[in-house]
């Protein structure tokens, strides 16, 4: 049940928004939240002024401290995020049980989907790093490296959840100068996570393609998990479920090769090729001598068939 009141729209730009809020076909780019606790250290202050440099303007900062335990209350949390129009949350906060503590967590039907509770092991801001950095709006390319995100339930959902919270808007096709952005996303052997952030700078080569440099340019911080809650396998199915309108339906008999060549194949019945009505050219008639000759064949062959038949 949603926290906030549905109203009747009054006005048409009312009745815009309401509309905007419900299931559409295509879903805009998600927004997220970035929102402080009660007491919070410098560390996750600018962990959060980090993030929300890489990700405005799909993101909202509040700037007040908010008294929320996600983990034993989510009402407040939820409310605060379906207010400012988001799906996703990033929620700092420190304490001397779990200090430098960041939660990420997202929503589905106005309701907590999934939720993560990171611990903060080492961080550089992207101040710390004298060098050039990325411009705004620019995609990122994420990277998951090691094999553990794919071992358990609950490093694939953080691994999806960290995809929701750096994605953009989906494009079809894209140059390779407008890669400019890499998100490295490491998981250890002990469970640390380590994110790292890049910029790619084209080189030339000497060849077609160019030598690719990457420089690091923040922020650079290792995570700990240290508590999970995520949805059931029921609920998670529901929340992926696409419209029928998406779903690309696969057409018969037709392929495409290596070099993108659309292929089809047609089936055909039998052919009665002595039936087909061609083109009468003069050229082609039959002199009087053939058809003559044609005429006494027809009654040898009637008169063979009679004698038989006697």
């Amino acid at each position: 049940m949603s926290l906030l009141r549905i109203r009747k729209p009054t006005t048409h730009k009312g009745k815009k928004i309401l509309l905007k809020r419900e299931p559409q076909i295509k879903e805009d780019a998600k927004n997220t939240l970035l929102l402080e606790g009660r007491k919070c250290s410098g560390h996750i202050k600018q962990v959060l002024k980090d993030i929300y440099q890489l990700k405005k303007p799909l993101c909202k900062k509040l700037s007040r401290s908010n008294d929320i335990t996600p983990f034993e209350d989510t009402s407040s949390l939820q409310f605060l995020v379906d207010k400012n129009d988001c799906t996703l949350f990033m929620f700092g906060s420190s304490s001397k049980k779990r200090p430098d503590n960041l939660v990420l967590g997202r929503l589905f039907e106005q309701e907590l989907l999934d939720m993560v509770e990171l611990g903060i092991k080492q961080f550089k801001s992207m101040r710390e790093f004298q060098n050039e950095k990325i411009g705004t709006c620019v995609k990122p390319c994420l990277v998951f490296n090691g094999p553990k995100w794919t071992q358990t339930e609950d490093m694939r959902r953080l691994k999806s959840l960290f995809i929701d919270a750096f994605h953009r808007e989906t494009v079809n096709a894209i140059r390779l100068q407008g890669i400019e952005h890499v998100l490295s996303f490491t998981l250890t052997e002990d469970n640390q996570i380590l994110v790292r952030s890049y910029k790619i700078a084209l080189k030339k080569s000497g060849l077609k393609t160019p030598r690719i440099e990457v420089n690091e340019i923040g922020p650079s911080i290792d995570f700990s998990v240290r508590r999970t809650k995520i949805a059931s396998e029921d609920l998670y199915k529901l929340a992926r479920k696409q419209p029928k309108q998406l779903k690309t339906v696969q057409k018969k008999n037709i392929s495409r090769d290596n070099l993108g060549n659309t292929h089809g194949r047609v089936h055909v019945g039998k052919q009665q090729i002595g039936k087909v009505q061609t083109r009468k050219v003069r050229a082609l008639r039959k002199s009087p001598e053939e058809k003559k000759l044609k005429r006494q064949e027809k009654r040898a062959a009637e008169k063979q068939a009679k004698q038989q038949a006697e």
